[in-house]
């Protein structure tokens, strides 16, 4: 199979589910395709929303002790958990990221899905998962987390597509590089251009998950559905499941 790689999920965490997901939805026109019971063994209850083909997650923690729970502890609650990527071959791409000392955190073998999980300390700013469901490289093919009919919840009428994530550091260029070198992707102008989603690497005070870039179809009245619920706009912006979400 020829190499490929794609932003497949970005998933965030915060400390309930409520309102968190519901604000989503209602703000950016998406639809719950699914909530995954086998979450439920890591201490997590979850849901997931398509943005177009890429997944759009929130996790929470309902029990003490959990890595999400440690990671909202040291973060304030500010910044993404996860990029997840779709490939071609995760566990050679977790055999790379062990070779430049990132280890591997967690291995998820359901078949027809297998993903590695690498460190979050190894990789900054946020944990890295490569994976792979057999027999599916349609991006609109069956992807398990997602629940087997998640397709049908793609709404387009408000939301269009994510465009970009943006991950801050005191040293973008070094972080954008180190991405870059463990998911094969050359950092340009501290960016990572994928098919499907750029990285954007900006200088900030910590090493985090800062925003997620939105193509909608009427930027003004997302905002308005923001402040109707509550949340400081800025500019284009307002703060969600502790992350920034940037409107265009």
């Amino acid at each position: 199979m020829a190499p490929y790689l794609r932003l497949r999920q970005i998933c965030l965490v915060a400390p309930q589910l409520a309102p968190v997901i519901s604000d989503i939805a209602e703000i950016m026109g998406l639809s719950v395709c699914y909530r995954d019971g086998n979450v439920a063994k890591y201490g997590l209850e979850n849901a997931l929303l398509p943005v177009g083909s890429i997944l759009l997650e929130v996790v929470a923690p309902f029990k003490d002790g959990t890595t999400a729970g440690r990671f909202i502890d040291k973060t304030g609650g500010r910044g993404g958990y996860m990029a997840i990527f779709c490939c071609d071959d995760p566990d050679e791409r977790g055999r790379h990221a062990n070779a430049m000392g990132v280890r591997t955190a967690n291995v998820i073998d359901h078949a027809p899905y297998h993903g590695v999980q690498l460190h979050p300390r190894d990789c900054r700013a946020a944990f890295i998962e490569f994976n792979h469901t057999e027999g599916s490289d349609d991006l609109l093919g069956p992807y398990p987390p997602a629940g087997p009919d998640w397709q049908k919840s793609i709404r387009k009428d408000v939301t269009q597509a994510l465009t970009a994530v943006e991950m801050q550091s005191p040293d973008p260029h070094g972080l954008a590089e180190h991405w870059g070198k463990i998911i094969g992707v050359a950092a340009r102008d501290s960016e990572l251009r994928l098919p499907n989603a750029t990285f954007r690497f900006v200088t900030g005070a910590s090493e985090i998950m800062s925003a997620l870039e939105f193509r909608v179809t009427d930027v003004a009245r997302v905002l308005h559905a923001a402040k109707a619920k509550g949340h400081a706009v800025a500019g284009n912006e307002f703060l969600l499941g502790g992350v920034t979400f940037r409107v265009g």
